[in-house]
């Protein structure tokens, strides 16, 4: 797969919900100084941060729950999450100016854009991706995310050693992940058996994957290392 081709099929449908009146207040007051605007430019990731530690990025936060969580219990880490749907930008901004997290910075705009043209080379500790659309209709699987040409991406991203931590709630998804993560050269699977790892606890279970876990739906996590 090319880099024109990674842009022009898109891994999401963007339907745009409705801003809440505090989301949008939040987005007006709270993004000048958590949000980052998109150009093709690489950023400075220790200028944004006004810090050197070790950086979290996440592929597609929802809502940004989980991910405001993840930031609260890790005060030391950096955290930068990339989302398409502003309410959920709004969401987390509110959460932000709520709670005075001050280690979490914000992308509204496509990851596979932010990647390409704005994270540097070797400078990510970790990426996640967690319950990305899973296009589970056999005509439609060209969208999902995780493709040969996108692991790559994440690898150059990636500093020596850098982790790759994925969750799925979809189980063909998750074989999908599985297999194009142990055929690719660039990554270890860090399971005993080579296949999927224990929810680790740094992931916070969501509100969405509780009700699915009380209805018997399974959950599947991925953890890969550079090598």
């Amino acid at each position: 797969m090319t880099d024109k081709q990674i842009r022009t099929i898109r891994s999401f449908v963007k339907r745009e919900g409705r801003l809440t009146h505090g989301q949008q207040l939040a987005l007006d007051t709270q993004w000048p100084q958590f949000g980052i605007d998109y150009s093709a430019e690489l950023l400075d990731i220790h200028a944004i941060f006004e810090r050197e530690a070790e950086t979290v990025v996440e592929i597609g936060f929802g809502n940004g729950d989980s991910l405001w969580q993840m930031a609260q219990a890790a005060p030391e880490k950096n955290f930068l999450g990339i989302e398409v749907h502003r309410p959920g930008v709004g969401h987390l901004l509110r959460l932000i100016e709520n709670s005075g997290c001050k280690n979490l910075r914000i992308s509204n705009q496509d990851a596979i854009d932010v990647l390409q043209q704005q994270i540097p080379d070797e400078s990510i500790d970790r990426f996640q991706l967690f319950f990305p659309d899973p296009w589970h209709k056999k005509k439609h699987q060209k969208r999902r995310i995780v493709q040969e040409e996108f692991i790559q991406q994440i690898a150059r991203k990636l500093k020596p050693g850098g982790i790759f931590h994925m969750a799925t709630d979809w189980e063909h998804y998750a074989q999908h992940m599985l297999k194009e993560l142990n055929d690719s050269p660039l990554f270890s699977n860090l399971s005993a058996d080579n296949t999927y790892v224990p929810r680790p606890e740094e992931r916070p279970t969501t509100k969405f994957e509780k009700r699915g876990q009380r209805l018997g739906h399974g959950v599947w996590d991925l953890l890969f290392q550079k090598k």
